[in-house]
């Protein structure tokens, strides 16, 4: 096998790219990393002693990738699979790279800001930086919702590296901070990317993980009901 990528499957950003995976159809085999355990981290820090998943290890080509962005547009030039996850227009290119920070600056990292504090002892909670983290979604949620009306998914009318990325941050952040009513362009992009197969099939394998989340107690469950069929 080509390609080994080390993850955990609770992780959005290897959400992201197993996401990517999966659309491609591209063939790897899955390293799962447990934070804690020093034996199972310690191949993942021979490659990349930053030790932040996911990585990408091109066993072939010997090349270690980190970062899930800079994963994906490995993979679409070297292992392009089934479908271009970045368009080959350099204006639609431009504005799928625009969109992937947008949900991993905007969406991701205030999410995680909820998730870090709840793990917190009840004398190192930062109720300041939580509020700033709430702003920043409420701002990021009317943004995707003028951005997303008559859109089916987030750039140039196909399945983006953009979408990848909004899939796991939207799926985290919709629990932490539920999306205001009204927001019914931004529900109905969250209800296609759930539906699509790469996404169902992410969190279809994460679900045995999901009671480790801070938040589990807030997870609607339809969301987390097995794919039928």
């Amino acid at each position: 096998m080509d390609l080994l990528l080390y993850y955990h499957p609770l992780a959005s950003f290897c959400h992201k790219v197993l996401i990517a995976l999966y659309e491609q159809g591209n063939a790897f085999r899955g390293e799962l990393v447990e934070p804690g355990n020093p034996a199972s981290r310690a191949p993942l820090l021979d490659i990349w002693p930053v030790g932040k998943m996911p990585v990408l290890h091109d066993v072939r080509r010997g090349v270690a990738v980190p970062e899930s962005t800079v994963i994906i547009e490995y993979l679409d030039q070297h292992h392009p699979g089934e479908v271009a996850l970045i368009p080959a227009d350099p204006d639609a290119a431009r504005e799928t790279r625009l969109w992937d920070r947008f949900f991993d600056l905007y969406v991701q990292q205030p999410m995680q800001k909820f998730v870090g504090d709840r793990l917190r002892g009840e004398q190192e909670r930062d109720p300041r930086g939580v509020a700033e983290a709430a702003a920043t979604l409420d701002t990021a949620y009317a943004m995707l919702e003028a951005h997303l009306a008559g859109r089916e998914w987030a750039v140039a009318g196909e399945f983006t590296m953009a979408d990848c990325a909004a899939a796991p941050a939207l799926f985290y952040a919709g629990i932490v901070r539920p999306f205001p009513r009204g927001c019914d362009h931004l529900a109905g992009y969250f209800d296609r990317l759930m539906a699509r197969p790469s996404v169902r099939r992410t969190y279809d394998e994460a679900r045995p993980y999901f009671h480790l989340f801070p938040y589990r107690d807030a997870m609607p469950e339809h969301l987390l009901a097995p794919e039928a069929g």
